[in-house]
């Protein structure tokens, strides 16, 4: 039995665990959609809901809370401006988990965290980047054939 226990350590120290949500929650909040371990989905998901329901009360605290917690202005704006619109009218349950099989290497069970009514697109916020890098590499070759 686990009474009395608050939270789960992921066998991380806590600045590693602190860390770690952050990142996962910049990467949900740029992507809308992430694949990863279903204990490091099961800690995420509450802390993903209490940040937009940050987001959707615009009080001068919330906004400084919301950077203290996430440290990136953009993911900031994004929560404030694109996600608290979204989910105005919803109550809570802004992210889902949804099972994903087992990863091949160690067979550890696999989840995809996703908000609730996402935007597809977001998904492909990089990838322009990765075309331009190929056009370079590909001007780069050309240089040197010739």
């Amino acid at each position: 039995m686990r009474h009395k226990f608050g939270y789960k350590k992921i066998n991380r120290t806590s600045e590693h665990r602190k860390a770690l949500i952050k990142n996962m929650l910049n990467s949900l909040i740029k992507y809308e959609q992430i694949t990863t371990t279903l204990p490091k989905a099961k800690i995420l998901k509450p802390q993903a809901d209490k940040i937009i329901t940050l987001g959707k009360k615009k009080t001068l605290e919330n906004t400084r809370t919301l950077v203290s917690k996430l440290q990136s202005m953009v993911s900031t704006n994004k929560v404030k401006k694109t996600l608290a619109k979204r989910y105005e009218k919803r109550n809570g349950g802004y992210t889902r988990i949804i099972k994903a099989g087992f990863r091949y290497g160690d067979n550890a069970p696999m989840a995809i965290l996703e908000f609730v009514d996402r935007d597809v697109e977001a998904k492909k916020v990089d990838k322009k980047k990765r075309e331009t890098d190929t056009s370079k590499k590909e001007v780069q070759k050309e240089a040197i054939a010739q």
